[in-house]
């Protein structure tokens, strides 16, 4: 596999061959473009890839949040926190709005010291990524929507592949719910989301 992505992936420039992919830091990022492409096959009969489960750690709650911060907040009513925290001026907040009042919503969470972190790989280093916000959605099974909502990063592409990853790990082990992941660039997209997966269960 290393060989053919070389061969087939991997481009030199001006003044470089392809034997530099093997030094600092094109090499960190071969590695990573590699694992996160490794897959199970389902359709040749590998078992599909599960979540690993901490141990000595129960499953996270809303209850258990409760921090002071000097940053915006705005009142919701469909989440069990009082507030969410705002990072941005205005889009953050516009897009909680949304998600507060519309009738997909059962409940939400913005994911501010919640702990609930994705793990992924970037120059061969593993980080956590945070997303947004988590929906339940309505109806009779436990349905959750996780949201991107940020703008502009670097990274966007590489979170949003280890979020699939993580979504289909889980679904994969039938007992944690229902999940899918969303990432909204602007408010009407955050609406657009909404609306396809009210319109995904409602011919489920």
């Amino acid at each position: 596999m290393v060989e053919r992505y070389i061969a087939e992936k991997v481009e030199p420039g001006a003044n470089t061959v392809r034997v530099d992919a093997f030094i600092s830091p094109y090499w960190d990022q071969i590695v990573t473009s590699l694992v996160q492409a490794i897959k199970p096959d389902e359709s040749l009969g590998e078992n599909p890839e599960l979540p690993v489960l901490e141990k000595n750690r129960s499953s996270g709650s809303t209850s258990e949040v409760s921090f002071w911060t000097s940053r915006d907040v705005r009142e919701v009513q469909k989440s069990h926190l009082n507030f969410i925290v705002a990072d941005t001026a205005q889009w953050e907040q516009s897009a909680a709005y949304t998600i507060d009042t519309h009738p997909v919503t059962a409940a939400f969470v913005n994911n501010a010291g919640l702990g609930f972190a994705i793990p992924y790989l970037h120059n061969g280093e593993p980080h956590e990524y945070i997303p947004d916000f988590v929906i339940r959605l309505t109806g009779a099974d436990d349905q959750f929507l996780i949201l991107e909502t940020k703008g502009h990063d670097d990274l966007a592409d590489v979170k949003a592949q280890a979020a699939q990853r993580w979504v289909a790990a889980v679904n994969a082990a039938k007992s944690l719910g229902k999940w899918r992941f969303v990432r909204a660039r602007n408010l009407s997209a955050v609406t657009e989301a909404l609306n396809s997966v009210a319109s995904v269960g409602a011919h489920a």
